[in-house]
């Protein structure tokens, strides 16, 4: 499908955006408890039953890519480690014609196992979560001592060729917002590409408070030290804001970067490419929408793929100008991240 074709077939919203990035959630569950995300004890996981199959997940992401003009796929969670049919799940996706770009995003544990087999799937590039570099420090914000696990996997993924590896990082007032020079000096290091991320009102808890919020703006001011240049490279539909870091390289060669992504106070909604998929097969066409389209009743009740593609595009069709976080209406969606998909 070219690019004019999936202008007027694919995923337009009425603000003439074109999703062209499909967020795959492959599992709600976790295996760290990261206090800004989810209380100590868990949350109440998905049935079973109600999450997609291997097959359902597919059948999905081939009508996206061959009906709707997605490109890009981006494996997430929860933990989407966690989930038993992820290589056979990449490697179907990686089959497809046109092939789409294949991305996962994951805390790393686990990691150093499966890398090689990810890149052997047909998995492209990792994005891996990491918060700090302080022993102690994780243990309290993950509620699990597994640093070194994720340490390990970030390796494991450049040794595989999951590059360029990239790592996202919260900071959290009192908490982390320390560490931005100490994690840019590790990135650097080791090749890796630094994302740091606005927390954002995602959390289980509905604790999320703006005026703690560690801004762009503040961590910028950070990382003053390094001398940062504005990235000649336009951003394009990219989340993320760079800059280029004067006398370093990444693993490639490439001059060293650095990325933002102002969620709250820098939103890029008006070049927004998503769509996202949840384990349990609805359709949001925002990270912060409050309505959901079920594609999964459709699959299970006998839909064709024309059906299917149709219901997509009407689920797009009603997606919202902005994510309205500033308006005094905003409502937090009633799913935490973990159960969204980044």
């Amino acid at each position: 499908m070219g690019d004019g074709e999936s202008l007027v077939t694919g995923l337009v919203d009425r603000f003439g955006r074109v999703a062209t990035d499909l967020r795959v959630s492959l599992t709600d569950r976790c295996n760290l408890r990261c206090s800004y995300c989810m209380p100590a004890e868990g949350l109440a996981w998905l049935p079973r039953d109600e999450q997609l199959t291997d097959d359902e997940v597919g059948r999905l992401i081939r009508i996206g890519v061959a009906e709707l003009g997605i490109r890009e796929v981006r494996f997430t969670g929860g933990e989407p480690l966690l989930r038993r049919g992820l290589l056979g799940i990449v490697g179907a996706a990686a089959r497809l014609t046109p092939r789409p770009s294949l991305k996962l995003t994951t805390n790393g544990i686990g990691l150093e196992k499966i890398a090689g087999a990810l890149k052997e799937a047909g998995l492209d590039r990792v994005n891996v979560s990491l918060d700090t570099l302080d022993a102690d420090r994780f243990k309290e914000l993950t509620r699990r001592d597994r640093l070194d696990d994720v340490l390990r996997g970030l390796e494991a993924a450049a040794a595989a060729g999951l590059t360029p590896v990239k790592i996202n990082t919260v900071l959290m007032r009192g908490i982390n917002e320390d560490e931005a020079p100490q994690l840019m000096k590790f990135a650097l290091t080791y090749g890796y590409q630094l994302r740091f991320i606005e927390q954002m009102p995602l959390d289980a808890q509905h604790q999320w408070d703006r005026h703690t919020m560690v801004t762009a703006e503040e961590i910028l001011a950070a990382l003053a030290p390094f001398g940062l240049r504005p990235d000649p490279v336009s951003r394009g539909t990219a989340p993320a804001e760079t800059w280029l870091v004067p006398g370093h390289v990444d693993a490639a060669g490439e001059p060293a970067r650095v990325g933002v992504i102002g969620s709250v106070t820098r939103p890029f909604c008006g070049d927004c490419d998503r769509t996202r998929l949840t384990a349990d097969g609805q359709i949001r066409n925002c990270l912060f929408a409050t309505e959901e389209s079920d594609l999964r009743k459709l699959l299970r009740s006998g839909g064709s793929d024309a059906e299917i593609a149709e219901a997509w595009r009407a689920a797009m069709r009603g997606k919202r100008a902005g994510h309205g976080i500033d308006d005094p209406s905003f409502l937090q969606p009633a799913r935490p991240m973990s159960a969204i998909g980044g």
